[in-house]
């Protein structure tokens, strides 16, 4: 079995890649999971996972003509298995975005879930690439009107393409959302999977290199993306379907 979801928001600075970490880990205690670092023009997973040092990430796996095996590039990392990506312009620059997909084919064969951190913004091959792959998305806001309409433009464009909503996840939240999210899910297609709390711990845990719930794991906000990874209901998949799809999904060069 395999599920592919696209951990996505429609702007910056939602806390998506802290929660792609800590859903992973949370989906961990049931599934094998792996965590892709899909962002290759902003990636910034490998320092919330202590991998700011490692040689081989997936821009060696996206290069042209390249012999580098997808193991070379994968850390077994906090109960999960980590692809990060390199954080070098010229790595962004020489990389084959479309490789990803080969890349996400091989991984599912040895997987129950891959995450992909998927880039903030929709405005090119690269950054909406992971959004096609996924089978469904987990949307990550902020409670406020501005985050919910750009995630609901990154829902509409998924769904374009056959990509189902997992549900939304409400982050960095400061005080009871329950009337935001009520109004959201008249919108979105999945449910809110939790209100996850602003928390000084989680600037912490990046500072200190660690996914939140290896370095708080009894804290409210980590307590909140358990309640969101149990929320989601993992769907046994055919691997060589997954794989073919992913191999044959067809992605605009511009949106």
């Amino acid at each position: 079995m395999v599920e592919a979801f696209a951990v996505a928001s429609g702007k910056g600075g939602t806390g998506k890649t802290t929660s792609t970490l800590a859903l992973g880990m949370a989906l961990s205690a049931d599934h094998d999971v792996t965590v892709v670092d899909a962002d290759t023009g902003m990636a910034n997973l490998l320092f919330h996972a202590g991998l700011d040092d490692v040689e081989v990430t997936l821009h060696d796996l996206l290069l042209e003509g390249t012999a580098t095996e997808i193991s070379e590039a994968s850390y077994d990392r906090f109960g999960m298995t980590v692809v990060p990506c390199g954080t070098s312009l010229s790595g962004f620059e020489r990389a084959d975005p479309d490789r990803l997909r080969d890349v996400v084919a091989k991984l599912a064969a040895d997987t129950d879930v891959l995450l992909l951190d998927s880039p903030a913004a929709l405005g090119s091959r690269s950054a909406v690439l992971p959004i096609v792959l996924a089978d469904r998305t987990v949307i990550v806001v902020q409670p406020t009107i501005p985050a919910i309409s750009d995630g609901l433009k990154v829902q509409e464009y998924a769904r374009a393409y056959g990509t189902e909503t997992a549900g939304v996840l409400f982050n960095k939240v400061r005080e009871d959302a329950d009337r935001v999210a009520e109004q959201a899910e008249r919108h979105f297609g999945g449910p809110t999977l939790a209100q996850v709390p602003a928390a000084e711990s989680v600037r912490a845990a990046r500072a200190a290199g660690e996914p939140l719930l290896a370095y708080a794991p009894n804290s409210d906000a980590a307590a909140a993306f358990r309640k969101a990874a149990a929320a989601i209901d993992v769907r046994d998949r055919d691997v060589e379907a997954v794989a073919d799809r992913f191999r044959s999904a067809v992605v605009p060069d511009t949106v």
